[in-house]
């Protein structure tokens, strides 16, 4: 649990008290204002710190909060207390941001493989699977990663609460595309927590309804600290009536861009914490929603939970900065942003690594004595395109070669196992095989 700061107005009775008067003077200097060496730190980070000269360490932070107070802007978010949560667009935010507007949204520039029908499947269902499985892991699924992408690609029932709980999230991240335009309502968000949670509650009757008072929910450890009491239960209907307005792109009081109202939005679930179970996964589950619904459609090729559950404790942390700073979401923000930025910059360095991948073998098959120049035109083809079907007369045409000729190509590439063959009638129909750019390395 990090150390809560000193209570601001507190600490400014301190200050005078001790006829620090010169306070206000020192909190606008320009070199004191609401970052510390480009950082938006936290109390418990910052008393590790040594204060500039002539600053003890409450008067900078003093000085830290004053400044950052100025700028903040509340949003309809409100704790259980009834204080507004806010936020302030501190550096690196608009850059991130802008990043985010030009990498994962509008009309970016993509490899083939994205745009293209045959191939951009490939990417979303192995998204999507990544999305599931580490999303599921953040809490507490024990499944691997090969068994689970076994159970999803083969179609297999789950055998387990885990491999339930992983099905359950790639279902459902699979239906936030078919979501993305539609409003937010409670009827929405009770259908997405049926589906999280399907078969992996202990009371299958709170799948899809609110907790109730005598479900007493706190987020905690093992050892008895509580880190989070959501708000009780009799607020929540009228909470998630505002969540689903703001959510739909409510006028507030000042712009919220698109991408920090969606990561607004998945701290308000797992702040309200308004079911039983499966509020971190519901909580996700919005957050793609929302971006989707704002247009930023790469984030259907990205995985957020991969980033996350690489370091969990910075995820837990994000969320308790907030909460014992005066409500401040800047710190939740960054984080995600932080965590946005590095998902979307793997998929981009993932793209231009099959790509280069694919034009090296598309190099070394033009050098591939083996395969006449004909299979390797195929061959390059279906490397591009693997759910093509090929024929005899198809490949007779393509190549102005006579029937036979096409036939012992397309039969020698089946041998080879580079092609599948099956027959429909009397005709023979041909597709790239599953593994087809493992079976070229070893071709002779």
């Amino acid at each position: 649990m990090p150390q809560s700061p000193p209570e601001f107005n507190k600490l400014l009775e301190e200050l005078q008290q001790r006829h620090d008067f010169d306070l206000l003077e020192t909190a606008f200097e320009p070199d004191l204002g609401p970052l510390v060496n480009c950082r938006y730190l936290h109390w418990d980070e910052l008393r590790h710190l040594s204060p500039p000269d002539g600053l003890s360490l409450k008067r900078w932070w003093c000085a830290l909060k004053f400044n950052r107070l100025r700028q903040l802007r509340a949003v309809p978010l409100q704790d259980v207390n009834g204080r507004p949560f806010q936020y302030l667009v501190a550096d690196p935010i608009p850059a991130r941001l802008h990043e985010l507007d030009r990498g994962a949204g509008g009309f970016i520039e993509m490899p083939e493989q994205i745009t293209n029908p045959d191939t951009k499947d490939r990417y979303y269902v192995g998204s999507l699977i990544e999305e599931a499985i580490t999303s599921s892991q953040l809490e507490g699924a024990a499944t691997t990663r090969k068994v689970a992408k076994e159970m999803i690609r083969a179609g297999r029932q789950p055998r387990d609460r885990s491999e339930r709980m992983i099905l359950n999230n790639f279902l459902t991240m699979k239906r936030m595309g078919d979501l993305k335009h539609q409003p937010l309502t409670a009827e929405l968000v009770f259908q997405i927590h049926r589906q999280v949670t399907d078969g992996t509650l202990d009371d299958p009757s709170a799948a899809g309804r609110f907790r109730r008072d005598d479900e007493k929910i706190v987020v905690g450890d093992m050892y008895g600290e509580v880190y989070h009491e959501p708000p009780p239960a009799s607020q929540l209907e009228e909470r998630l009536a505002a969540m689903c307005e703001f959510a739909n792109g409510a006028p507030a009081k000042s712009f919220i861009h698109p991408v920090i109202r969606s990561i607004i939005l998945h701290f308000w679930l797992a702040y309200d914490h308004p079911f039983v179970d499966g509020n971190g996964r519901t909580a996700r589950a919005l957050f793609y929603w929302s971006m989707l619904h704002h247009n930023y459609w790469l984030c259907e090729y990205i995985s957020i939970s991969h980033i996350i559950r690489k370091a969990p404790m910075r995820y837990q942390r994000a969320f308790l900065y907030t909460e014992t700073d005066d409500n401040d979401l800047t710190y939740f923000i960054l984080y995600h942003l932080e965590v946005l930025g590095r998902a979307v910059g793997e998929l981009h360095a993932y793209i231009r690594r099959k790509t280069e991948q694919l034009r090296k073998m598309e190099s070394e098959l033009r050098g591939l004595v083996a395969l006449n120049h004909r299979q390797r035109a195929l061959i390059s083809h279906a490397l591009r395109h693997p759910n093509q079907l090929y024929s005899f007369e198809s490949h007779r045409v393509s190549h102005n070669v006579v029937y036979e000729t096409a036939r012992r190509d397309l039969m020698d590439l089946a041998k080879r196992g580079l092609l599948v063959a099956t027959k429909s009638g009397k005709a023979w129909r041909f597709s790239p095989a599953a593994d087809l750019e493992q079976k070229l390395v070893h071709i002779s």
